[in-house]
């Protein structure tokens, strides 16, 4: 879809779902259908659908605004292992609702989906968003955690103190803001030491994200393979402050400042929760 065609689609999408008083909500998702393993394996992936739509919808249905981005402006892809009723309260009912959401917004489409690069949404100006929203699937460990574009945006945010909302593995996009998040990265792939950055912006702050016990727990998912890093360990490694739940998998939510952050799938809904609170009434 072109450039032209496909600004105008995103903010007609977002005009289409509120007045002028709604919030305006920016979902950042990853370019990558893969994350790269160890020993040179590759596990195909994308973005979880329920950490994606149930926020996207409550905010839609709320009357709020929304408009989709990625570092390239790429047609997102979709892990095919969330798309499993058990993340929807087990209502078979309550997934097939997100997913013809989903269908009807065309993210997936690479004709017709209505993402933006981040270039274009930092030409566009980031006051226009009062809020920025990154879901999780593995795809944010493969470009979301190194992306200059990414970091630039999410460090206006900071500064401004606008809600910051990440899921699960969503929260590794954090270190896009690092001084030298490629270093940072290639240190943590080695195993060699990675030594807290004083002067990053969110260093202290409170966080939480896919715990380490939980990555171990849903290996198998990888097919034999094995992350280069868990995004707890790397967070930690950068100098925030993690919380993590008592029994793995249960929802768990932690607010520190303008972050707002989710561990695990069923955090969705909690994330959203507090985000519609941080936003104006439409």
């Amino acid at each position: 879809m072109p450039a032209s065609l496909k600004l105008a689609t995103a903010l007609m999408l977002a005009l289409s779902a509120g007045g002028a008083q709604a919030g305006h909500v920016l979902v950042v998702l990853s370019d990558a259908d893969r994350l790269d393993l160890k020993d040179g394996r590759v596990y195909e992936t994308g973005f979880y659908l329920n950490e994606l739509m149930q926020p996207v919808k409550r905010l839609l249905d709320a009357g709020h605004q929304v408009t989709f981005a990625t570092p390239l402006g790429r047609a997102p892809a979709m892990d095919r292992n969330s798309v499993d009723a058990m993340h929807f309260n087990g209502s078979e009912a309550e997934l097939q609702a997100h997913q013809a959401l989903l269908e009807r917004l065309a993210l997936t489409s690479p004709a017709a989906s209505p993402v933006l690069s981040l270039a274009r949404v930092e030409q566009i100006g980031y006051d226009r968003f009062d809020a920025v929203y990154v879901p999780g699937g593995h795809a944010p460990m493969q470009d979301l955690l190194t992306s200059p574009a990414l970091g630039r945006l999410l460090t206006h945010f900071h500064h401004e103190g606008k809600p910051t909302a990440l899921v699960c593995h969503g929260p590794i996009a954090l270190l896009s803001t690092l001084p030298d998040a490629p270093a940072f990265t290639r240190l943590l792939e080695t195993g060699a030491h990675a030594s807290p950055a004083p002067e990053w912006i969110y260093a202290g702050y409170r966080v939480t994200v896919i715990g380490n016990d939980e990555e171990a727990q849903a290996k198998a998912q990888l097919d034999g393979g094995e992350m280069k890093f868990y995004p707890q360990t790397a967070l930690q490694a950068a100098g925030v402050r993690y919380l993590g739940n008592t029994t793995p998998w249960a929802a768990n939510v932690v607010v520190d400042r303008e972050l707002i952050t989710g561990q695990n799938p069923a955090s969705a809904n909690g994330v959203a929760d507090v985000l519609l609170e941080r936003l104006p009434t439409p």
